[in-house]
């Protein structure tokens, strides 16, 4: 009995140990890797930024209430939008957009999906040019999706097979309107 409970002994022992060098090696690592990561969600978000900001020279990173927005300006230092990263739920997981906008304008100026988990192929297909032109230019205001080639501003094309992931986009976007609004006023 007491050579079992010595075998038991060194296996507990041994897992001990094998548990400890896994978990230091993971948690180095981690270190070692995230700074590679916040330096890849830097570059994604300056390039979003610039995607939805046209006439973009350079832009400011502002605080309002807890919420970061990206003003954007030209050469002349004039302010040419705002920009502001979203969340909202997907069909697949969470889908983060950067929504360029006029304030002044009221408007939504262009979109850039960052980040998303949804269906390749179906879903995905939110991160598309023809997809996002739909967005350029819209007021701000409740979006509609629509079956066919949008014949208003406010209305989106659906994406066939892709219906949760649209409607999670116009959601998102839709919010912006009064977020943008409440900082920085302005709209028609």
């Amino acid at each position: 009995m007491a050579e079992k409970n010595n075998s038991i002994a060194k296996l507990v022992i041994t897992l001990t140990i094998i548990g400890a060098f896994g978990a230091l090696f993971l948690a180095g690592v981690y270190e070692w890797t995230i700074p590679h990561i916040l330096e890849h969600e830097a570059r994604a978000r300056e390039q979003a930024i610039m995607e939805v900001l046209p006439d973009l020279d350079y832009y400011e990173e502002v605080t309002h209430n807890d919420k970061i927005f990206y003003e954007g300006y030209d050469e002349n230092d004039n302010l040419v939008g705002v920009a502001v990263s979203l969340k909202g739920g997907g069909y697949a997981g969470e889908i983060e957009i950067m929504i360029g906008t006029d304030p002044q304008e009221g408007k939504i100026l262009n979109i850039y999906v960052l980040n998303h988990q949804e269906t390749p192929g179906l879903g995905a297909r939110i991160t598309e040019e023809q997809f996002r032109e739909d967005f350029k230019d819209a007021p701000f205001s409740e979006l509609e999706i629509v079956q066919r080639t949008p014949e208003e501003p406010y209305e989106i094309e659906a994406i066939a097979g892709a219906t949760m992931s649209v409607e999670a986009v116009k959601n998102i976007v839709s919010d912006v309107g009064d977020i943008v609004t409440e900082h920085y006023g302005g709209g028609n």
